[in-house]
């Protein structure tokens, strides 16, 4: 079997009673969910998101990766023992894994969202049981005017993961881009496509501001605040 990768999208949600917390307790906390991160970092891949602004019940989501499930679940453990975790909560959380698509040649990713677009546009999904029950020639016919509505937005990167039997739902689909408007222009051209009538799950949606960690944590109690050149 080709290597796979599995996939985690962890979303985190900050007790608001934190940023009552002194600026050096804030800090601290900080620094040990980061020195987590860190370790995980060193051979593997992590990347950050700041949902702050983009979602009510989300502030902060981290992609972690690796082809060994142990790592994901030791990193969490170890994250949960930071500072900052004490004052979390994790609404929304979702493990996947890289795998050949039927629809393309495509092979299998080493690791998903490489590039450095600004956003990734994150969302599980569900099709019907109706859709599996269709020929995969007919899968792949369907499928086919799909993948071409989405080569029309080439700034707009796909990565699709599967969880069958791994979580709840059948797929994490994450797009990565630059522009936010070309993406909703995308779904709402998706939603008259054949495809969608078999869609029985794809929210909730959550765009994420990539940044680097540091930037992120430190958007969660506004410690650097933009800078705004003067007029």
């Amino acid at each position: 079997m080709p290597q796979r990768t599995f996939v985690k999208f962890t979303f985190f949600k900050l007790d608001p009673a934190w940023r009552r917390r002194s600026a050096s307790e804030r800090a601290r906390d900080k620094a040990e969910f980061q020195a987590a991160c860190d370790d995980f970092a060193e051979d593997r891949s992590l990347r950050a998101y700041s949902t702050v602004g983009t979602r009510g019940d989300t502030d902060l989501m981290l992609l972690s990766q690796s082809p060994r499930l142990e790592d994901l679940h030791t990193f969490h453990v170890v994250l949960g023992q930071s500072g900052l975790a004490r004052w979390t909560d994790t609404p929304y959380s979702y493990l996947a894994m890289t795998k050949p698509s039927p629809y393309s040649e495509e092979s299998v990713r080493p690791e998903i969202a490489v590039s450095e677009r600004k956003f990734l546009f994150v969302y599980p999904f569900d099709k019907k049981r109706d859709w599996y029950l269709l020929p995969l020639e007919e899968r792949q016919r369907i499928m086919k005017s799909h993948v071409e509505v989405g080569r029309r937005y080439p700034e707009i990167a796909i990565n699709t993961t599967y969880s069958f039997g791994l979580d709840d739902q059948e797929f994490v689909v994450s797009f990565e881009g630059d522009e936010p408007g070309e993406f909703l222009d995308l779904v709402q051209e998706l939603r008259t496509t054949e495809s969608s009538a078999y869609t029985l799950r794809d929210t909730p949606i959550f765009t994420c501001v990539a940044m680097s960690l540091g930037r992120a944590l430190d958007a969660l109690d506004g410690t650097a605040a933009t800078a705004v050149t003067p007029a």
